[in-house]
């Protein structure tokens, strides 16, 4: 069962981080102990791999454990297949090496979910397999294979400690961030409703982008957990999806109050529903029961301030339609919020409420941004590292380069799909050096006085017990790993003790060398694709946004929202990175969301009608099209009058529509989009 060792009590005398350092310990011990009995010839792989897979949450343990598994099978498989047809041409082999960890990189890239390590460390084990072998080429099944144990062993230790003894759960974690995210929700929406809004608020909201991110992360995890029940991953996509909606409708709600209270047409009645709605939303974790009749009654007020969509309707008139629709959506939407949520901490399946089933019909993975020329950009950088790391070392004809290349193949795959992978190498080359110092401690002073497992395991554990606690905080992990990497040193876990100073200084300079190389080719290849990586995703979204309003089948308005909620969490850290000021380029995407979702109404009311009816609105989804696919990074350049005027036709014509489920559609699409496109336009041709 799990404990609740996360607790701000405990935390805040670092208990979590000492048992998170006691299992990890007993792990790397228990893999090395096995290693020596069963005579494996390099047994600090094991031990190495235990603290590798080590991971606060035993579901992420076990999740990593199968990834890293598959990877390393994959891995070693195609080290046996590349070597033996390449073993006479050291270049051809370092060639095909380089273009295998490319492709790997590429495909972690564009997966972006934990799953990608998989794919990653299929790449770096054939480095690691087949760049040591690269003279003994005969012994590679032998050396893979051997592989494939001790790394294997390593991650079934890791695996069954981080698993059975104490296990964090991945479900607890997962439920009290939910909690967290959605009353961060509820106080951003309650802002999104005052009449003038607290702009340092404004800032904090787009979090809700890398909330939403986060939990599809953890979901990942979900089907590996060890010490509860875990909740459906259905049920977690389809909280995503109602968060996701959460920003635009505040969005749109927030734009539409600003609008009516800057023409001073906000109602009583207005002004009240929003008030109510604050009190409903500050007090929503009532009871169910109360929480659903308070919101029914919003709803139907909502649809009283909506007045009817006729010809002679005013902008104040569509404005205050749009007001309460949008409301009530926005309600909708956190009321099942709040309803999941409650399903995601139920033990059974049964469902809380009689929405749940709906709302977890045809749940499927979230939609994300896939940037294609980064993850090539990434696997380029792999590769480079690779075949200029070959020619050096096949060039100098130092026996130990191979470890340099090695190490900087992995780094270059590992922080490819960092940002800023400058600061973890960085923190790498320090960790690297004090275990560089440790090692050489450990080597040739303390353990010439040790014999026997049980002394080795109790002179090693003073120091892994302090870098495990410290590998435990994110803030000190990418100093503290690399030191209990360097720690697994085959001078240290070794059958046999080994007094070669020569060969250890050769290993310990090959390491800091090749975590330097990495570093010199980080700078040149991935901090100058910083500001190109900031505008494909601006451009990305504004090409979806072209592609789509052409489109004439059915819209997928919430694999749009996922799409661009995902683009802003993307785009915060790298704005934050290059220095820019991330307040007018998020508000931009968040503003194209908006724009997307309006697109997706006015071709789903297309669908539905007749060419020469739906005439306008082809005429004002091409102008946008247009607009969008001329949209340049650098300045973007406000929307031609004649889409204004577009717009405004459609309205007129729709608003004498028969049908008045089409008058309100209509009227509520190209609104928003009027909105969006036009802000500043205050009012309908002929209007004041």
């Amino acid at each position: 069962m799990s404990l609740g060792l996360n607790s701000p009590a405990l935390a805040r005398w670092g208990v979590p981080a000492a048992i998170f350092s006691i299992k990890a310990l007993m792990a790397a011990m228990l893999a090395a102990y096995i290693s020596f009995s069963i005579g494996l010839e390099r047994p600090y792989w094991a031990f190495i791999t235990a603290y590798i897979v080590a991971a606060p949450l035993a579901g992420a343990v076990v999740s990593k454990a199968l990834f890293r598994v598959v990877g390393t099978f994959v891995g070693a498989t195609a080290s046996v297949l590349m070597v033996p047809p390449l073993a006479h041409s050291p270049e051809l082999l370092s060639m095909a090496i380089a273009c295998w960890l490319a492709l790997c990189v590429f495909v972690s890239l564009l997966d972006r979910t934990p799953r990608g390590y998989m794919f990653v460390l299929a790449g770096y084990t054939a480095c690691l397999i087949v760049l040591p072998t690269v003279n003994a080429p005969e012994l590679i099944f032998e050396d893979a294979a051997l592989r494939v144990q001790e790394i294997t062993l390593g991650i079934l230790c890791g695996s069954l400690i981080h698993g059975v003894v104490l296990p964090g759960s991945v479900s607890t974690f997962l439920l009290g961030r939910v909690a967290m995210m959605l009353r961060d929700a509820e106080r951003w929406s309650r802002d999104s409703l005052e009449l003038e809004p607290d702009p340092s608020v404004d800032a904090e909201k787009r979090r809700l982008a890398q909330d939403v991110t986060e939990l599809h992360q953890l979901s990942i995890h979900l089907p590996f957990e060890t010490s509860r029940p875990a909740p459906r991953v259905r049920t977690v996509r389809a909280l995503q999806d109602n968060l996701s909606l959460l920003m635009p409708l505040g969005a749109a709600v927030a734009d539409r109050i600003a609008a009516l209270r800057e023409r001073g047409a906000i109602t009583d009645e207005a002004d009240r529903l929003l008030a109510d709605t604050r009190a409903w939303l500050k007090d929503i974790e009532t009871d169910r029961e109360t929480r659903e009749r308070v919101a029914d009654d919003l709803k139907a007020r909502c649809a009283a301030l909506e007045p009817e969509v006729t010809p002679g309707a005013g902008w104040d008139d569509l404005l205050q339609l749009s007001l309460g629709s949008r409301l009530a959506s926005l309600i909708e939407a956190h009321l099942n919020c709040r309803d999941l949520a409650e399903q995601l901490g139920t033990l059974n399946r049964r469902p809380v409420s009689a929405r749940i089933p709906q709302l977890l019909e045809g749940r499927r993975n979230r939609e994300v941004h896939r940037d294609y020329r980064g993850a090539l950009r990434g696997a380029f950088g792999a590769w480079l590292t690779i075949v200029l790391g070959c020619t050096l070392w096949i060039g100098s004809g130092w026996h130990d380069g191979n470890t340099a290349v090695m190490l900087a193949g992995v780094f270059l795959a590992l922080f490819s799909a960092s940002d800023n992978p400058l600061l973890p190498l960085r923190l790498f080359f320090n960790g690297t050096l004090i275990a560089t110092i440790l090692g050489m401690i450990y080597a040739f002073a303390i353990l010439p006085r040790v014999e026997g497992f049980p002394m080795l395991a109790m002179t090693l554990a003073p120091p892994l017990l302090v870098l495990g606690a410290f590998m435990h905080s994110p803030r000190y992990a990418g100093v503290a790993l690399p030191a209990l990497l360097g720690m697994g040193s085959p001078f240290i876990i070794a059958e046999k003790y080994n007094d070669n100073f020569v060969a250890f200084s050769n290993g310990a300079l090959a390491q800091l060398l090749g975590t330097l190389f990495a570093i010199v080719m980080a700078m040149l290849l991935q901090t100058a694709g910083l500001d190109s990586a900031i505008r494909r995703t601006l451009r990305a979204g504004w090409r979806d946004i072209a592609e789509r309003a052409n489109l004439y089948g059915a819209p997928d308005v919430r694999g749009w929202i996922n799409r661009m909620l995902d683009r802003i969490a993307v785009l915060a850290p790298r704005l934050a990175l290059s220095g820019k000021h991330p307040g007018a380029p998020l508000y931009d995407v968040l503003r194209d969301l908006r724009t997307g979702v309006a697109i997706g109404e006015l071709r789903e009311l297309r669908l539905h009608l007749p060419p020469a009816r739906s005439a306008p609105l082809t005429s004002v989804l091409a102008d946008v099209g247009d607009y969008y696919r001329r949209m340049e990074p650098d300045h973007r350049a406000p929307a031609a009058p004649e889409l204004l005027g577009d717009i405004d036709t459609a309205l007129h014509v729709f608003s004498g529509d028969e049908d008045r489920s089409v008058r309100r559609q209509a009227a509520l699409a190209l609104v928003s989009l009027r909105r969006n496109l036009f802000p500043e336009a205050a009012a309908l041709k002929g209007q004041p």
